[in-house]
């Protein structure tokens, strides 16, 4: 099992926290878990993107030409990325900022409204994690206890009031894709 995965957003929507909950969730079951940011100068509004490669065997390089998996959180991130997806590859969009539909030969596209999820919890920024739950519901990477685990001891006592939200918004995203029926192998 080998999976690399390619995040990407605009600085603030929670790019780099996607990347390490799924890295250190590998850690966590005792797998092999990578995670390389790359910034813009910026901070938030500038481009932000990173890698994760997680798998049961040792990982040579923190680095990865095309990825089995694309989760775009805007438009100029899925423009640049979508073409380094494997063939049978998942992409999966924000399409509360990403209005088109989005198709690529062979690669499973699927839009979720992320913002739209948080907008409902009262919190915008869970879109990212509403993207978390609608992306393991189509990997089925990691368990719930596991995301659980992960998120608790990433937001840390100062911000523990918060997990209830992140993990309701981890819901509406597994329940989402669900509720279109789209499976990925």
């Amino acid at each position: 099992m080998s999976s690399s995965i390619k995040v990407a957003g605009f600085g603030g929507q929670g790019v780099m926290m996607f990347g390490q909950v799924l890295a250190y969730a590998a850690t966590y079951d005792e797998i092999n878990g990578l995670w390389f940011p790359s910034y813009g100068p910026e901070t938030r509004g500038g481009t932000a993107n990173c890698s994760v490669i997680i798998s049961d065997k040792q990982i040579n390089s923190p680095t990865f030409k095309d990825a089995n998996h694309l989760v775009a959180f805007n438009f100029p991130s899925l423009e640049k990325f979508r073409k380094n997806v494997t063939d049978k590859g998942l992409i999966i969009y924000n399409n509360s900022l990403i209005k088109e539909e989005v198709e690529e030969d062979g690669r499973l596209c699927v839009g979720v409204p992320a913002n739209d999820i948080a907008t409902e919890l009262g919190n915008e920024k869970v879109a990212n994690m509403a993207m978390m739950g609608a992306y393991l519901e189509l990997t089925h990477l990691f368990s719930d206890d596991t995301i659980k685990a992960i998120i608790k001891k990433f937001l840390g006592e100062r911000k523990a009031h918060l997990l209830d939200v992140n993990m309701k918004a981890i819901q509406k995203g597994k329940d989402y894709i669900k509720e279109l029926g789209v499976t990925y192998a």
